[in-house]
């Protein structure tokens, strides 16, 4: 079984699959490591066979648990003016949150 859910305004495929749980890096989410989140805005999901598509969601949920919350590598930002003699060096690393998809009820 799959789902297509939409978190913090991005899309993404999930699978639920007991054996191996499925671990996804999203956006920041305002929760701590441990606590079980329930995404809501399911797009499409179902079986391989038979998807069904929503208008504009699918009623159910996809529940999963909060791993971590990580940070990715530094992004530089470089500003320039050319013949002015200006130049600064900026940088910010994106958080983002570890979650495992524990099960997809539609």
């Amino acid at each position: 079984m799959f789902a297509i859910v939409e978190i913090a305004a991005q899309q993404f495929k999930v699978r639920a699959n007991a054996q191996k749980p499925e671990v996804l890096i999203v956006p920041l989410l305002d929760a701590e490591p441990g606590t079980t989140v329930e995404f809501k805005n399911i797009l499409a999901g179902g079986d391989e066979s038979s998807p069904k598509i929503g208008a504009p969601y699918l009623s159910g949920c996809v529940k999963a648990t909060v791993i971590d919350h990580i940070k990715d590598a530094k992004v530089l930002v470089f500003h320039k003016k050319r013949r002015k003699g200006y130049e600064k060096l900026n940088g910010h690393r994106q958080r983002y949150t570890r979650v495992q998809i524990n099960s997809i009820e539609l």
